[in-house]
């Protein structure tokens, strides 16, 4: 257990402002990616066929290959430069409309490709946003709070994806076109659902950019690099970090394959749900709603413990919890049983989650956290083709959504097993910084 570590007292205005960015992030995570534009976009636009799911996986996973090129370049460059708010101000920015720009996409397969177009943008200028709001978890949190905050942000998007998807549901989307009686054809009251989304990450993005100060610019590096530049510095970093610190590489790639594991849970979970438990397409919905909020009391719990424990301990008992759930879901069946046995996966997600995000910043030297979080973004990505490439394997051999599910655990398993080795921050007791690996 690591020491105690004695810390000034946190702005709780600070902190506020920093975590209302995760709740207004639910607007991208589970209003449009995973409960409700994606699924409109496979289903309606492009007719329920396969090959409209497949070319979904395929913008994704084509966003994925930039954000792997792109991330750890941008996020020394903003760190050099001063500029981390700056830039969580732009992409949040850029990715506010990307998702406004949804609305164009009417009920109808030619409108398609538009559709996948602008996630695939949004996907990548979102996934940028959040590795500089990644790294400015260590400009509002103390060495002795980071675990707790973490939960607390985590924990702040799924109860924003709660009050969002039950915003949506009733006014919009239940029965036909909600209490609010929108028009429903030509999926008008799905794409109004998208401009209030845009709206609401709009609104909660605001207090981080007023509340929360710049970050100063990094002493050491140059305010302005080069592209060329930037990939020569990321080159000699990744050698002085193996030479300094060899745990922290090993982190970054076992965390990208739990977290590609875990991503790979709400991406397919509402298509298990339908297609292999019998849940309501409704259902689906207010099944998004509970798993939120099993979801953020995993994160405020698994956030405690952490700061107690340390980050290491609650990833595993969090990944040992989700390959349990899953084995179980393998062979239950009907509704019931996937409300009980998902609603326990999700329990261990936000724990998982937050203490792989806290893992790392614990490890940042001060001013080169947006450099290490953009590496976190691009080994994620790097591998991000893994747990969908594998769900879709199994279900092609077995002819069964079901087996979908081994392909998602075995990706989980083998993260387990490659975190297991790599050695916990050693957090001295002067600044809750890593003490040495």
């Amino acid at each position: 257990m690591p020491p105690a570590v004695q810390s000034r007292p946190v702005d709780r205005g600070k902190v506020l402002a920093w975590a209302l960015w995760d709740w207004g992030s639910a607007a991208y995570n589970a209003v449009i990616l995973t409960f409700v534009f994606s699924v409109y976009l496979t289903d309606a636009v492009g007719d329920g066929r396969p090959e409209a799911s497949a070319a979904l996986g395929y913008a994704i996973g084509g966003a994925g290959l930039l954000i792997a090129v792109l991330a750890p370049v941008l996020g020394q460059r903003a760190d050099a430069a001063g500029r981390r708010k700056l830039a969580t101000g732009v992409w949040t920015g850029l990715t506010i409309v990307t998702m406004a720009a949804l609305f164009a996409v009417r009920d109808d397969p030619g409108y398609l490709w538009l559709g996948l177009v602008l996630l695939g943008l949004g996907s990548i200028v979102f996934e940028l946003a959040s590795v500089s709001y990644n790294a400015m978890l260590c400009q509002v949190a103390t060495p002795g709070t980071i675990g707790r905050i973490s939960g607390f942000g985590w924990a702040m998007g799924y109860v924003g994806g709660i009050v969002l998807l039950l915003a949506v549901y009733t006014g919009f989307i239940a029965g036909e076109g909600g209490f609010l009686g929108v028009p429903t054809a030509d999926g008008f009251d799905i794409r109004l659902v998208a401009l209030a989304a845009a709206g609401w990450f709009l609104v909660f993005a605001l207090p981080l950019l007023l509340r929360v100060p710049e970050v100063p610019p990094a002493p050491d590096r140059p305010a302005r690099l080069g592209v060329a530049g930037a990939y020569r510095a990321l080159a000699a970093d990744l050698r002085a970090l193996y030479r300094a610190s060899p745990h922290t590489l090993y982190f970054l790639g076992a965390s990208a394959l739990f977290r590609d594991g875990l991503a790979a849970i709400f991406t397919f979970g509402a298509v298990l749900a339908v297609g292999v438990y019998g849940v309501g397409a409704a259902d689906v919905l207010l099944f998004g709603v509970a798993a939120n909020v099993v979801s953020a009391v995993g994160a405020l719990v698994g956030g405690r413990v952490e700061d107690r424990t340390g980050p290491k301990a609650v990833i595993v008992t969090s990944l040992l919890g989700l390959l349990a759930a899953g084995v179980v879901l393998l062979f239950v069946s009907g509704p019931q049983a996937f409300w009980v046995f998902g609603l326990l996966l999700t329990l261990f997600v936000g724990p998982a989650q937050s203490s792989s995000r806290t893992f790392l910043a614990r490890l940042a030297a001060p001013g080169r956290e947006g450099q290490l979080f953009g590496l976190y973004a691009t080994t994620g990505r790097a591998v991000s083709f893994l747990a969908p490439g594998l769900f879709g394997l199994f279900v092609s051999l077995f002819g069964t959504q079901r087996a979908g599910i081994v392909g998602i655990l075995l990706v989980l398993a083998v993260g387990l097993l490659a975190l297991w080795p790599v050695r916990p921050p050693r957090m001295s007791p002067g600044n809750g910084r890593s003490a040495g690996l």
